[in-house]
């Protein structure tokens, strides 16, 4: 007697906790595909961005101007865009209100902070979904193979005579929801610990930005007010 272990077979043939399963996991990997190929974008605009400000901020420039553009390009700016606009906006800002250096700098230094915080909680968004599908996908797969194999010899208990035709389909069937597990698992684990790795190099670079910012403002808090600062506040 022929069995049909094809695949689609044995998913259509599967008892409905199993199909269950499968459609969750199955869900579960497109959505955390879809979410690997959003982050990937993210991170790697977020990096080319911060790798072009940089090349223009060292580059040399009066302050203000690079404020100036960076205003003008709003729409368009990365996170060290926003981290450089906000700690200079309140630099001008407490500047303008006659402030003592040493409280301008830590003002803008505070600014910086937040607008950190904020770039990288976005830039960490999502990994912690998939840092779910791949801890629990395995698990969930393998409570469908459970249920399928106790189906199975269920089944068994109640035939005179068992052969490995009977016992083949319900094995193989119960075996998929742990493929589709590790399916969804893995991408998902190897995409979390990568993105991992970015978002720290990405906040390490911010941070370093911010040190090397707060030092020229300590150098530039004692200077006169400039016309583009009164602007900025």
């Amino acid at each position: 007697m022929s069995v049909d272990l094809s695949i689609t077979h044995l998913i259509l043939e599967a008892s409905l906790i199993v199909k269950l399963v499968m459609l969750l996991l199955f869900l579960a990997s497109v959505t955390s595909w879809a979410m690997i190929f959003f982050k990937h974008r993210q991170l790697k605009r977020a990096t080319q961005g911060a790798a072009r400000f940089e090349e223009r901020f060292w580059s040399g420039g009066n302050l203000a101007e690079i404020y100036g553009q960076v205003n003008r390009t709003e729409a368009d700016s990365g996170g060290l865009e926003r981290v450089f606009r906000a700690g200079f906006k309140e630099f001008s800002r407490m500047r303008k209100q006659a402030a003592s250096p040493d409280s301008v700098v830590d003002a803008s230094q505070r600014a910086m902070r937040v607008a950190v915080s904020r770039e990288l909680d976005e830039a960490e968004s999502y990994l912690p979904f998939l840092a779910t599908v791949g801890s629990t996908s395995p698990y969930v797969g393998l409570f469908g193979t459970v249920w399928g194999i106790m189906n199975s010899f269920m089944a068994l208990g109640q035939m005179q005579q068992a052969t490995l035709a009977t016992v083949a389909p319900g094995i193989a069937e119960a075996l998929i929801a742990t493929a589709i597990g590790l399916f969804a698992a893995i991408p998902a684990v190897v995409a979390y610990n990568r993105f991992s790795s970015q978002v720290d190099r990405l906040g390490n670079r911010y941070e370093i930005f911010m040190e090397e910012f707060v030092s020229i403002l300590q150098r530039n808090s004692h200077a006169p007010v400039s016309a583009g600062e009164r602007n900025a506040g």
